[in-house]
């Protein structure tokens, strides 16, 4: 794989960005309004959230990042910065450093223990975190790799902003 074919992902609280490096050609940036946030304040009345409001917002997710694939060249790796993909993959069982890769099959069955909760099964019987906007990235995550189809996931500490 061209370490310069890279999507990096930034969930942010209102919008989802991909900034697309494919090489030679400056960098694009897809956005995608669906945030941790907006997620969780627009589907999520409940805490956790119910199983007919995670369904609601699979699907406005999917709605949103569905025709970002369009405009995906092959080939692209998917890194990000974002200290809540890294808290995903240490609950999934990644083990701790500067770079963490989140396959997609750890990341699903982190979904599954939330969706066991939604389901019903008492939150104190797992170590995820309760709050909604914890699950809205957790789906954002999975919405996005599971359409887009990326495999696996790269985080990677960001630099250290000198002041």
């Amino acid at each position: 794989m061209d370490a310069t074919l890279k999507a990096v992902l930034h969930i942010g609280a209102e919008q989802t960005t991909l900034t697309l490096h494919t090489g030679a050609a400056p960098a694009t940036t897809l956005t995608l309004a669906v945030g941790a946030e907006r997620t969780a304040h627009v589907y999520f009345h409940h805490n956790p959230p119910s199983a007919l409001e995670m369904e609601t917002a699979i699907a406005a997710v999917e709605d949103e990042v569905m025709p970002a694939l369009r405009q995906l060249p092959a080939g692209l790796a998917l890194h990000t910065a974002d200290a809540a993909v890294r808290t995903i993959a240490q609950l999934a069982g990644v083990s701790e450093g500067p770079r963490m890769v989140l396959s997609i099959e750890a990341m699903e069955a982190c979904f599954d223990r939330l969706a066991a909760v939604v389901q019903g099964r008492p939150s104190t019987q797992d170590v995820l975190p309760t709050d909604n906007d914890f699950a809205a990235t957790l789906l954002i995550l999975r919405e996005l790799m599971h359409h887009l189809g990326f495999d696996r996931i790269c985080w990677v500490q960001a630099p250290a902003n000198p002041h």
